[in-house]
């Protein structure tokens, strides 16, 4: 088997909004890394990150440790939040786009509802491991929209699947194998939606810098394009 990954992770309210939505959750014992985005208003975008990401956990810690656990683990976050919200005026129409990594032995499992991303890096190359559930992605791109006027367009912010909104929910699931060197980085749109790629590479690549240092340059660039929404970074190093 081999050894457990190192992790480092940072979430930071960005330079416009007041609060912070994302949550960020890191459990060693389980192996288990999540990164969740929350919307609603309010403290209703919090309350879902949060509690979506906890759910996760706690069905996890229960169960065992398969991708249809982590997918199970999602479907009941799904329905936990839908459940608060329906309880609590304050609440309603919260959701949250969930990401979350399991570490099994020498695979990865991956698990995904929303725009909330996993890239690999590996052998200089990075790659996003799961489809974005927007409408973007899954409506104006088969419409075959160019990617200029995508990036303009209107709906460019809309989700087409969240956690607590699904119904029936859609995870995107996948099982990678861990490969020594690899990192891979879990980030809301924060981070994805104003820094490129070849920006993420330069700093994922960079042998002088330790995780803490590459999550807070990434958040620090991220701040630098306009910070326009929460940023969460959450690197993984086998």
């Amino acid at each position: 088997m081999m050894p457990t990954m190192q992790s480092y992770g940072l979430s930071d309210p960005g330079r416009v909004r007041k609060n912070n939505e994302d949550f960020l959750l890191v459990n060693r014992g389980q192996n288990l890394y999540i990164v969740a985005d929350g919307m609603g208003g309010a403290q209703a975008g919090e309350t879902a990150s949060r509690l979506a990401a906890e759910t996760v956990l706690e069905v996890m810690e229960k169960r065992g440790q398969s991708l249809r656990d982590l997918e199970e683990a999602f479907i009941e976050a799904n329905d936990r939040v839908k459940r608060t919200a329906a309880s609590d005026l304050t609440l309603e129409g919260m959701g949250t786009t969930l990401v979350g990594v399991l570490e099994d032995q020498n695979e990865l499992h991956i698990a995904s509802v929303g725009d909330s991303r996993v890239y690999s890096y590996y052998q200089g190359k990075l790659e996003s491991l799961m489809e974005d559930q927007t409408w973007v992605n899954e409506v104006g791109r088969r419409l075959g929209i160019d990617e200029d006027t995508l990036k303009r367009h209107p709906m460019r912010h809309v989700l087409t699947m969240a956690i607590g909104v699904g119904n029936p929910l859609r995870v995107n699931t996948k099982t990678v194998p861990k490969l020594p060197g690899m990192q891979l980085l879990l980030c809301s749109d924060g981070l994805h939606g104003v820094v490129g790629a070849d920006a993420i590479i330069a700093v994922l690549a960079d042998p002088d810098k330790d995780l803490p240092s590459k999550a807070q340059t990434l958040v620090d660039a991220a701040r630098n394009a306009g910070g326009p929404d929460n940023i969460t970074v959450l690197i993984l190093q086998v």
